[in-house]
């Protein structure tokens, strides 16, 4: 992904100019005190918020596989993620739960909040999320099954259009004996539920 102060072929423009036009037709004095920085802040957030876009997701699991004779679920539950959505560019937040059954190799704990992170810095639908997350590991291990559970509220639906505050998305992508075996799914779907009060997060 080009960083975002190079031009693109369409134009010369600088993001700054771009985002300080954007300040102007919302009705604002992009020259007045506060906004003065607010188009280079700007910037930087996006390029933040963004910076999943430069990141390889196999590369980063490729340096942490391991060689252990376990065949047993491993959970890593209740990994915050944030995103950004693509069709508002509003944010969406919440958990991550994933789990794998090992086929001979296993990941380092802390890949597994790393690979949600490069995923969920770059626009997102959570759709789409929880399948990059689960195929990444399904192709980088081979193990005998993927579970990926995301719940998340979304600001487009609290702020904006129904303006309902309460409501959560929850999106799965199971594969391997997640998908075929239901007493798999079923008891990581347990373990994620485990020690919860009735609020997913």
């Amino acid at each position: 992904m080009k960083k975002f102060d190079e031009a693109s072929p369409v134009s010369a423009v600088s993001t700054q100019e771009l985002l300080r036009e954007l300040l102007v037709r919302l009705g604002e004095d992009p020259s007045r005190d506060g906004l003065l920085r607010t188009p280079e802040r700007m910037q930087k957030s996006l390029e933040y918020l963004t910076k999943g876009y430069d990141q390889d997701a196999d590369k980063v699991l490729r340096g942490a596989l391991f060689d252990v004779p376990y065949d047993e679920m491993v959970i890593v539950k209740d990994v915050e993620m944030f995103s950004l959505c693509e069709h508002h560019l509003l944010p969406f937040f919440g958990k991550v739960h994933v789990a794998y059954i090992p086929n001979g190799k296993v990941l380092g704990l802390s890949k597994i909040p790393r690979l949600v992170d490069i995923f969920a810095r770059r626009l997102q639908v959570q759709e789409r999320l929880t399948v990059q997350i689960a195929e990444t590991i399904q192709n980088a291990i081979n193990p005998q099954g993927v579970g990926v559970v995301i719940e998340a509220r979304h600001l487009c639906v609290m702020m904006r259009g129904v303006e309902k505050q309460h409501s959560a998305a929850v999106t799965s992508h199971m594969l391997g004996t997640f998908r075929t075996a239901q007493n798999t799914r079923e008891e990581f779907l347990s373990l994620i539920r485990n020690g919860k009060n009735g609020n997913s997060f």
